[in-house]
């Protein structure tokens, strides 16, 4: 089972894909949200007859939003792949760097990104997504965050280089820009998922491979990540971790390539779905 959002902004439906068929789920369910993870869906829909719900036409053009709804912060994790630190030249860092995004960056897995103004290097960044099911405080173990995790999604982690990096103080003003996170399609339950990893990951321009990458190579794991950060701060459900990009960015060619309008960036993660975004100036 996998679980989507579909329809216009503020009017979004719930639904499930069961064995390659989509079902809405009935209206009780509420949004997918922290409540909804918080309040035990994931588990009232294990068991249920998914087959008896009203069906839903995947192949038709309606929007795809955000698997997840408004959460509550977006954390990120830089430099977590040994090959993407060193396309970039920066060491390998011995804890996680840790940084955070506007919760309103994201947005729908097909909607356009809005490429700011007097932005020159505007880059991408395939990533996997976790979304906090539990909420995490002092994690006592690393194995014990499991129990924190609800599923994953691909996360789009659109950066401004210069933003970031040029102009002084922390990397959070290159990642805030409006839509600089691009979400989806699929929210999958960590049930689903045997390994998160042994999960490949990539990323194509205008058609041309960039990023090809698998999450065997992150320097800290996810489970690492979710015990880290709750030694800092309180993961709440709903919330969404992005645990870094792998080599192929455009920061780590030998001569830098960025994001143009009319630009179009494809990007996957294995069964989670292929995102496309078009760059659109602000």
């Amino acid at each position: 089972m996998r679980l989507a959002r579909r329809g216009v902004p503020g009017s979004e439906r719930v639904i499930a894909e069961v064995s390659g068929t989509g079902r809405v789920l009935p209206p009780e369910f509420g949004d997918l949200n922290g409540a909804f993870l918080e309040n035990g869906a994931l588990e009232r829909l294990s068991g249920l007859d998914l087959s008896s719900l009203p069906l839903d036409d995947l192949e038709s053009d309606e929007r795809w939003a955000a698997p997840i709804a408004t959460p509550g912060k977006v954390v990120c994790v830089g430099l977590n792949y040994r090959d993407h630190a060193a396309e970039t030249g920066a060491a390998i860092p011995a804890e996680p760097v840790v940084f955070m995004k506007d919760p309103s960056t994201v947005v729908g897995p097909f909607d356009d990104v809005l490429i700011p103004r007097g932005s020159v290097k505007t880059d991408w960044e395939v990533e996997l997504g976790v979304v906090i099911g539990r909420t995490a405080r002092y994690l006592d173990s690393i194995e014990s965050a499991a129990d924190c995790i609800a599923g994953y999604v691909v996360s789009h982690d659109v950066s401004e280089r210069e933003f970031q990096l040029e102009r002084g103080g922390q990397w959070d003003k290159g990642k805030s820009c409006e839509t600089f996170n691009p979400c989806g399609p699929w929210f999958v339950p960590a049930d689903e998922v045997a390994d998160p990893q042994a999960l490949r990951l990539w990323a194509t321009v205008n058609g041309e491979s960039r990023q090809d990458g698998t999450t065997a190579d992150m320097v800290f794991s996810v489970l690492e990540i979710v015990h880290y950060l709750s030694q800092f701060m309180v993961l709440r459900p709903g919330d969404l971790i992005n645990t870094g990009t792998p080599a192929g960015v455009g920061l780590g060619m030998p001569q830098p390539v960025y994001l143009r309008e009319g630009d179009v960036v494809e990007l996957g993660v294995d069964g989670m779905g292929v995102a496309r975004q078009r760059m659109v100036q602000a």
